[in-house]
């Protein structure tokens, strides 16, 4: 759902797919091909949220600030399951790994990935391609172009979900046994499997 503050509403792609169940609130501006989970909570009210385009922030993710504050995230941002992002900057092509917590005035750059239950504290700045992981977060290595090409693809596969919702989405009745439709083969998700 989205919910003006202040009468200032959201502003949403129309490319973009938001579900019904996150809740985007205020000074918030999503750009082209973004997917917003269920649960997610995008609260612009004491500043603005700007996603670019192709970004995708997943189940259950908060996004806000302190007053005055602008949280970016910039082109193929791709925030997993959970993670906080607290008045921070994503990078280009950034992954944040499910359950991080980025803080306030953080600068992640391009092309970074953040390990799942990393804590990012207040004020850090993360040079362009770094791999972060831990609490606190240390940086561990360069991220290879292996590595960001693996990124790249899944976050691709977030970039074709939102006109895949608008093409295959409805509100449904459960069914009582399983039938064929819920059999997948392995070939489905190779970008994932190694």
């Amino acid at each position: 759902m989205t919910y003006s503050f202040k009468d200032i509403r959201p502003v949403i792609h129309p490319s973009s797919f938001v579900h019904p169940q996150a809740a985007v609130t205020g000074n918030v501006i999503i750009g082209k091909d973004c997917y917003i989970g269920p649960g997610a909570a995008l609260r612009g009210d004491w500043g603005q949220i700007v996603l670019e385009d192709g970004c995708n922030v997943q189940e259950n993710c908060t996004i806000h600030m302190f007053p005055g504050v602008t949280v970016l995230l910039k082109e193929g941002a791709h925030v997993g399951h959970g993670a906080i992002i607290h008045g921070a900057t994503i990078g280009k092509n950034c992954l944040v790994g499910m359950n991080a917590v980025i803080m306030d005035n953080v600068l992640l750059g391009d092309e970074c990935i953040v390990g799942a239950l990393t804590f990012i504290k207040q004020d850090e700045i993360i040079p362009p391609r770094s791999l972060v992981a831990g609490n606190p977060c240390k940086i561990i290595k360069q991220v290879s172009d292996e590595m960001i090409n693996w990124k790249t693809e899944g976050t691709r596969l977030y970039q074709s979900l939102p006109q895949a919702m608008f093409d295959n989405w409805t509100v449904c009745e459960p069914l009582q046994e399983i039938t064929d439709a819920h059999k997948i083969g392995k070939e489905a998700y190779k970008p994932f499997r190694k």
